[in-house]
């Protein structure tokens, strides 16, 4: 199925000594492996981007983990298991370290197929999309700023028909967004109150089967990767949530199958995973939102690129690719847009999901 591919690793001399003097404003990383129902954790290096695993990694996970999300305050990580049908809660210590609360958060919840998360800005309300053809939902539970365990939200899960392919909360974390599948696909607009999806506001239809979904930092602008249309959507965003194409979307891309979408930490540049064409290419981001490619786009990667991520100082993006278990690890000039290769590194197995704490 096609999903994000996740991140990895480089594992390294000197680990002790790092750990020994590892403080809070640590970066780290982790990585979900369903197929070893393991979740990888690393320290990444904020010099050059790389990634050393910790003596604890792997950590053991629930069956076929997916999805997983780290808290605003550093202190807890969420991972859906979606052979377990169940969320895990861990805590997070200053060193990186991860422990299992238990027990997970439980079937009976309306929870089935958990494959995506994704969790307000506050850190007050998780979101967990159920995908498959039974029960397509989103479910929501509130979490406990002291202890981060979960609890289910008033009128959870909430039905959506198709099963959703991405989703992402506005800047204000009032409306979210959910993409669907179809020719053309839906990108389904839900007002919040207290996390609860209280009204289907708007629907809208890029082109077809929107795997890709990014939301600019401003909160101005969304963007859909059309897997099968080879194409990108862009829309601004009102100030009720709602969504305005802009003039000349959805624009054609010269390369195929894009399926997973990354907006710069300063909101200049969109970079877009080509799984069909082996690359990321490049566009600069006008004031308007409105798309440009870079002249020195596409830059290559490995066999069928298919997940991106930036760590929080966005010097870093990291790649993820479906058809064999590596990551890549690429520098970003903020002035141009440029990505310069780091490395390359094996990950025995191929991740789902990624995260970099604050």
């Amino acid at each position: 199925m096609l999903r994000k591919a996740a991140a990895l690793l480089l594992i390294g001399a000197g680990l002790a000594s790092w750990i020994s003097c590892s403080t809070t404003t640590s970066r780290f990383v982790y990585a979900a492996i369903p197929a070893a129902s393991e979740i990888n954790a690393y320290r990444e290096d904020p010099n050059s981007g790389i990634l050393t695993a910790l003596s604890t990694s792997p950590i053991a996970a629930g069956p076929s983990v997916e999805s997983i999300a780290i808290h605003p305050s550093k202190k807890f990580l969420y991972a859906a298991n979606s052979g377990e049908g169940n969320i895990s809660l861990f805590t997070i210590a200053s060193n990186g370290v991860l422990t299992e609360v238990t027990p997970r958060t439980p079937a009976g919840t309306g929870i089935t197929t958990p494959s995506l998360l994704a969790m307000d800005a506050a850190g007050s309300f998780l979101y967990v999309a159920n995908t498959g053809t039974v029960n397509p939902a989103i479910s929501v539970f509130s979490i406990d700023a002291g202890t981060g365990g979960l609890s289910q939200v008033q009128g959870s899960p909430f039905s959506l028909g198709l099963s959703p392919l991405n989703m992402a909360l506005s800047a204000s974390g009032n409306v979210l967004y959910v993409t669907l599948p179809g020719s053309p696909g839906y990108i389904e607009v839900w007002s919040l109150s207290s996390g609860v999806l209280t009204q289907l506001i708007q629907v809208v239809q890029p082109g077809t089967n929107p795997f890709g979904l990014a939301i600019d930092p401003a909160g101005a602008h969304l963007y859909t990767a059309n897997f099968e249309d080879n194409s990108i959507s862009e829309y601004t965003i009102a100030g009720d949530g709602t969504l305005s194409p802009i003039q000349g979307s959805p624009i054609g891309e010269t390369y195929t199958s894009p399926v997973a979408l990354l907006v710069d930490k300063s909101g200049k540049f969109l970079f877009v995973a080509n799984q069909g064409s082996t690359n990321l290419a490049a566009y600069s981001i006008g004031s308007d939102g409105s798309l440009t490619v870079l002249s020195n786009s596409p830059f290559g990667t490995g066999a069928q690129p298919s997940f991106i991520a930036t760590d929080t100082s966005g010097k870093y993006l990291f790649v993820g690719n479906q058809s064999s278990p590596v990551i890549e690890s690429f520098s970003l000039d903020t002035g141009s847009g440029t990505l310069t290769s780091v490395a390359t590194y094996s990950t025995g197995n191929t991740p789902s999901s990624i995260v970099v704490s604050p």
